[in-house]
């Protein structure tokens, strides 16, 4: 197989990567594959490294790195004391632009470091009577600066923060901060996405009535409406609870292993588990993820089109560690165009650039030309969500730029971080994920635990990571956390993710829990996916098993593009496909036109939901789905 991209010998030697390996200066640590062969290891030398390479500010002794590598309990640093919002405060020059946020209506604005620091400041100070270390401040809010400085003024305080997007409902919002039992709410009344408006005030009102635990309500009136909040209790407006502040920002430090955030799961099969991440394990992984492997620098724009409501948002403010410019996105990327929404990249001056599968898909479907852009900056684009396939490697190269780094990253709010990552000095396979994150053990095995590489098999991690959560909420015993992740096979980290790993990469074939097991055959649905993302006339599909006489049969359910017809003989051409280039047992026994696919609110396919409905189960807390209403046929089946 040949790479689809290569780096030049330029960006190799101009690379963090290439700085870091000769700060190590070891011998046998000359490329990419050594270097992660020494994190594993060397791991508690490595994670050290890390911290002086990037001179992260502490205090206490990094010995011993951990006590043990195992899962059993979280020892990491147990002798550091630190402070994560005076980390992602400390590198960047007042004059440069810390944060720029956009919104779909054409509204822009920007926030130099100095002004992020003095915000941080007043707000902290106006925070200190309610929050203390470990008290907890939630945000129902969109993704604008506001959320970040109140992010940073919580943990500055040593508190805990947590935050969901504003589209949730009541019941979702209830379902996560009921659970978190946050002192402060700050949200805003109402926010616009693809052109219309949406009130939160009468939203905002039943939540609070029912969290008792809410002492403070504040609202960030960032469309500048001046919202009547006088039904809200104990509710005021943002810039009246506090003053911009020069003075030194009074930051708390605390244990390496204290909470930072709380992430909550999908919550597809009942009330979403809380997931407990440490100050430390994040700021780390975090640094590693997008110093190392996104090649992240003081003078680098960087770009997640995300929610407040997803760990992607956690890990782009912690870009703020580098003294980087995080550019923030508000609103639908198809308004009022798409065009409108990449020239982001343009006037921006975007140097990294996330998005998703899905997004890119639909650009694709739309066959608009994407010329009139200027990609100058552009170096690398980031994907998560799903992986990517190979057509749409193709579709970006082709469309974007051709000297870019399309790195397709996998990981997930457990670990609020990544197990595979993109690479600046490695070639890139159409259809791979391109490596396994430094320091992460991350392998196959089988149902025995016996690696597996170059055969397909369950995603595990031999030993203990920084970013592993610390906890779950409301989980005295620690049963959920084991069930979720260390009850399946014994002793390793169980992800729940189906993948192959060989010379060229990585490929995710999708969730295990989802796997197809017709005939006692384990079948990745990305495999399937590879076959119906070529066909001209279909938008999407999902493709589950259907429990028959205690065997499985493939479903295929496909979304038409407009205009066009699932035909019987357009069946006959899907299953063909199938069997021709997977295998007889990858071809479905039904393919079945519905009117649309369900997605989680950060753009994954709900496989695992529309298994459980074809199979008579309930499916509860549907705030999870982002389009509800394409539940209802698979219902009826």
């Amino acid at each position: 197989m040949n790479p689809i991209w290569s780096p030049s010998k330029d960006r190799v030697q101009n690379s963090e990567f290439k700085r870091f390996i000769d700060y190590l200066s070891i011998d046998s640590v000359n490329d990419y594959e050594s270097l992660y062969q020494y994190s594993i290891d060397s791991s508690d030398k490595f994670w050290k490294n890390i911290f002086s390479f990037y001179n992260i500010s502490f205090e206490g002794d990094l010995d011993p790195a951990y006590k043990d590598k195992s899962f059993d309990s979280y020892t990491w640093f147990e002798n550091v004391r630190l402070n994560f919002s005076k980390n992602l405060l400390k590198n960047g020059r007042d004059e440069d632009i810390a944060l720029v946020s956009r919104v779909e209506n054409g509204n822009r604005s920007t926030t130099t470091y100095k002004d992020l620091r003095a915000n941080v400041s007043g707000l902290s100070k106006s925070l200190r009577p309610i929050i203390s270390k470990g008290d907890v401040l939630a945000c129902y809010m969109p993704n604008i600066s506001q959320t970040i400085e109140a992010m940073l003024a919580t943990t500055a305080l040593g508190g805990v923060f947590t935050s969901t997007s504003a589209d949730f409902g009541i019941e979702g919002v209830v379902d996560r901060f009921g659970q978190s039992r946050p002192k402060v709410l700050i949200t805003v009344s109402g926010y616009e996405y693809n052109g219309k408006y949406f009130d939160l005030r009468e939203r905002v009102k039943k939540i609070t009535e029912t969290i008792d635990s809410i002492e403070k309500v504040i609202f960030v009136d960032y469309l500048e409406r001046k919202d009547d909040i006088s039904s809200i209790s104990n509710a005021c407006f943002y810039n009246d609870f506090f003053e911009q502040s020069t003075d030194d920002i009074e930051f708390e430090n605390v244990s390496f292993s204290d909470p930072l955030y709380i992430m909550y799961s999908s919550g597809t099969t009942g009330k979403p588990k809380c997931i407990v991440h440490s100050v430390g394990g994040t700021l780390l992984q975090h640094v590693k993820e997008l110093g190392l492997h996104t090649d992240l620098k003081a003078d680098k724009n960087i770009f997640f089109f995300t929610t407040c409501g997803w760990m992607m948002w956690n890990w782009l403010v912690s870009s703020l560690y580098f003294g980087s410019t995080v550019i923030l996105y508000e609103g639908s990327p198809a308004y009022p165009t798409f065009i409108d929404y990449l020239k982001l990249i343009e006037d921006e001056n975007i140097h990294i650039f996330g998005t998703s599968p899905k997004f890119l898909r639909a650009l694709s479907d739309t066959q608009v030309s994407l010329d009139s852009i200027k990609m100058d900056t552009l170096e690398t684009v980031l994907s998560t969500g799903a992986p990517l396939l190979e057509d749409q490697f193709e579709f970006v190269y082709n469309n974007f730029k051709k000297d870019i780094l399309l790195a397709s990253i996998s990981g997930g709010t457990d670990i609020i971080g990544c197990f595979f990552l993109g690479c600046p000095i490695n070639p890139i396979y159409s259809g791979r994920l391109q490596v396994r994150g430094l320091g992460m053990h991350a392998t196959s095995v089988d149902e025995n635990g016996v690696e597996v590489l170059g055969r397909e098999g369950e995603l595990v991690c031999l030993s203990s990571f920084p970013s592993r959560p610390i906890y779950f909420l409301n989980d005295p015993k620690n049963e959920r956390i084991n069930d979720a992740y260390f009850n399946k096979i014994k002793g390793l980290w169980y992800h729940g993710d189906y993948i192959k790993i060989d010379e060229y990469g990585i490929e995710v074939l999708g969730r295990s829990d989802s796997t197809l097991n017709p005939g006692g055959v384990r079948i990745g649905t990305a495999e399937i996916y590879r076959q119906t993302e070529v066909l001209s006339y279909i938008e999407d599909s999902v493709c589950v098993g259907k429990q028959v006489n205690g065997d499985v049969d493939v479903w295929l359910f496909v979304v038409m593009k407009e205009n066009e017809e699932l035909t019987t003989e357009r069946i006959k051409e899907i299953k063909r496909l199938i069997k021709t280039n997977t295998t007889p047992r990858h071809m479905p026994r039904r393919v079945i036109s519905v009117p649309s696919i369900p997605y989680t609110r950060s753009g994954k396919k709900m496989e695992i939901a529309v298994t459980k409905l074809i199979n008579g189960k309930e499916l509860n807390n549907i705030e999870a789905v982002s389009n509800p209403d394409s539940l209802s046929f698979y219902k009826e089946l």
